[in-house]
């Protein structure tokens, strides 16, 4: 009896924490998997597929938390990150890093970096009060192309990332040259009930959950939470309201700096360019898809949002594709669901009650 009681506690209180988006559209994920199972696909596989997925898009949505936190709303400057990590990357190339040591110096290299830009768009965000996610969509596309001049112009002299003739980084490069593709998802792999968990990846981002988890309940995390949910309050109480915002900006930006390295990896190509131009988008729909708001995001948000988005976008392609096999439909279908499933969660954006 009890134990029953405590779970209908427990369920009620998961149940609590989920919007009308997050219930509806993981809805429509459970549908495609069953429907694709009818029509022949393998659950395991496309179960496997989505956690890989998860894997590659947990840092970069987890860069939400910190800028929702803080009150500067969902980071829809996440290029900025984006291109940050991308540069640390094709840099450790060019130093002639290979394997693990790519990795961890890339990685030292993109925060490092993050920090030093971080700082700098935090003080923008502080600058533009009441029209930080306007200003940060138009911060992160510039900064995407200001990266596409030094894509360009950088004198980079790395036979693997350069074109055969003329000057500037191919669109594309591949990390099997410097052999680092998929160096994570390799390590500790394994196989159950036919999904294949890329189990370093996952190790990743879950241990930067709780990097995350724990800094939001240190002196300076508790403070970002303050000062996003009542900053005239904050003030009030004698706490450094800018500060915590740059500091919280800067948390963002080092994630997102991260996340693509992680991404970058498992997906075995490095892809520059106009290539972070949308990823904002992806990421800002999957926190609000697991049932964040503008103004709250919590940990929980992050890992059930980046499942069911990925997971729907992965899914439903195929499955649909064969249900319908139309020439060409998949990419219509893969733009209609993307940008739908970002609409409706967007339009959740104030709200995320049920």
């Amino acid at each position: 009896m009890v134990k029953t009681v405590v779970g209908k506690l427990g369920l009620k209180k998961i149940y609590s924490h989920l919007s009308i988006s997050t219930i509806i559209i993981g809805s429509v994920w459970i549908a495609v998997l069953i429907l694709g199972v009818t029509q022949g696909f393998s659950l395991g596989g496309m179960l496997g597929e989505t956690i890989s997925r998860f894997g590659r898009w947990g840092l970069l949505v987890l860069a939400m938390v910190p800028s929702i936190q803080s009150g500067t709303g969902p980071n829809f400057a996440l290029p900025i990150g984006v291109c940050v990590g991308l540069f640390a990357i094709v840099c450790a190339i060019e130093f002639g890093f290979v394997g693990i040591s790519w990795l961890i110096a890339a990685v030292v290299m993109a925060i490092v970096l993050a920090v030093i830009v971080g700082y700098l768009y935090g003080k923008l965000m502080n600058a533009v009060k009441g029209s930080e996610m306007v200003i940060a969509t138009y911060t992160g596309f510039a900064s995407t192309f200001l990266f596409c001049i030094i894509w360009m112009a950088a004198p980079f002299s790395s036979p693997v990332m350069g074109w055969m003739l003329g000057a500037g980084l191919r669109s594309q490069i591949s990390l099997g040259s410097v052999e680092s593709a998929q160096i994570l998802d390799n390590f500790l792999k394994f196989e159950f009930l036919g999904i294949t968990f890329p189990t370093g990846m996952l190790l990743v981002v879950l241990f930067c959950c709780l990097l995350v988890w724990l800094f939001f309940r240190s002196k300076a995390g508790i403070a970002i939470s303050a000062v996003g949910s009542n900053p005239m309050f904050a003030r009030a109480s004698g706490l450094n309201v800018d500060r915590s915002r740059v500091l919280a900006n800067i948390v963002s930006t080092v994630l997102c700096a991260v996340g693509i390295i992680l991404y970058v990896q498992s997906f075995g190509f490095a892809d520059l360019y106009i290539f972070p131009l949308y990823m904002a988008f992806q990421a800002v729909a999957s926190v609000l898809v697991g049932g964040a708001t503008a103004q709250r995001a919590r940990i929980f948000h992050v890992i059930l949002g980046t499942i069911i988005f990925q997971g729907l976008l992965t899914n439903a392609l195929p499955v649909l594709d064969s249900v319908i096999p139309v020439s060409n439909l998949s990419e219509i279908m893969r733009l209609i669901f993307q940008n739908g499933i970002i609409l409706f969660a967007l339009t959740r954006v104030k709200g995320g009650g049920k």
